[in-house]
């Protein structure tokens, strides 16, 4: 490397447990809430029923969260929220159905709308190093990139729709 940085500069250093619960706990509540606007708007839901899904999630995550950071073993944040999730929603719980009525009209894909123009805007100051380093190859790789996932995904596309039509 020509710069300072080394290797472990790009090593993610820590664990989940080192996230400051309460803040977490306030970025996915807002997460939550930028949520509900975009789940009347992706779904047929109403006011109350998207409150009420949504209110559920955010337990879910809760819940996760505080597994995450209170056992004595580790496991990743999100492998805890899925493992609540499953927990919740097994068909022999006796909550599982009201769970899954809460749960059910929410869209999932709108979900991620936050999430990824929160991912698409936070670009680090390493991030940015390693692209004037990189220069004009580093275009030349993301739009070979672009439009192989294209060709490849329309390439997959084509070949479902004759097969099944």
């Amino acid at each position: 490397m020509t710069t300072h940085e080394t290797e472990e500069d790009f090593l993610p250093s820590g664990d989940d447990r080192s996230l400051v619960l309460t803040d977490t706990l306030r970025d996915v509540a807002v997460v939550t809430v930028i949520a509900i606007p975009l789940q009347l708007i992706a779904t047929d839901l109403s006011l109350l029923q998207v409150l009420a899904g949504m209110l559920a999630l955010y337990v879910v995550c809760v819940i996760g969260l505080l597994l995450t950071t209170f056992l004595p073993f580790y496991l990743p944040s999100v492998a805890w929220i899925s493992l609540v999730g499953i927990a919740l929603t097994m068909p022999f719980m006796p909550w599982a159905e009201w769970f899954v009525g809460l749960v059910s009209g929410i869209d999932f894909l709108a979900l991620a709308v936050p999430c990824l123009a929160y991912a698409g805007l936070a670009i680090s100051s390493l991030e940015l190093s390693v692209m004037r380093r990189s220069g004009w190859k580093i275009l030349v790789v993301a739009v070979l990139v672009f439009v192989g996932t294209y060709v490849g995904s329309a390439a997959i596309a084509d070949l479902v729709l004759r097969v099944t039509s």
